[in-house]
């Protein structure tokens, strides 16, 4: 049965669509928490892991934004509901981040490429918490 609906899922043009514009509000929210993360870590000599902290906070407020008005528009709920759900996920994949962060880092990977990788390898559990349960109807 599950199978069933992931199929009709994957068939309906909308899901794609928000998988579209989830990527674009991703990417800028990438590219916000990189740039914090690196002023953070090289103008003000803060430590890789509060630096981490401090700019994954900025970019989940951004994504938080811009998915609520843009990409699940059609799915808002209350405000501060869907907010404490949103950030909940993102407390998860901010966790997972931190898990990869510090291993690359450990393993010689420089802090900027490491953090680069480790968002990138979180965002699909990102997308599907933010879909099936922050955002759902």
């Amino acid at each position: 049965m599950l199978e069933n609906r992931a199929f009709a899922a994957l068939r309906r043009p909308a899901n794609w669509i928000q998988l579209a514009q989830f990527g674009v509000v991703g990417a800028s929210g990438y590219l916000v928490n990189l740039g914090v993360y690196t002023l953070l870590l090289k103008r003000a000599g803060v430590h890789y892991i509060a630096a981490a902290t401090i700019s994954f906070v900025i970019a989940a407020s951004w994504n938080y934004w811009w998915n609520r008005h843009w990409t699940f528009r059609e799915q808002r709920g209350h405000f501060a509901y869907q907010g404490m759900r949103f950030f909940t996920v993102a407390g998860l994949v901010y966790g997972a981040n931190l898990l990869v962060l510090t291993l690359l880092v450990s393993l010689g990977v420089g802090k900027i490429v490491a953090q680069a990788v480790a968002i990138i390898l979180v965002t699909p559990l990102n997308f599907l918490g933010n879909k099936l349960w922050s955002f759902r109807r």
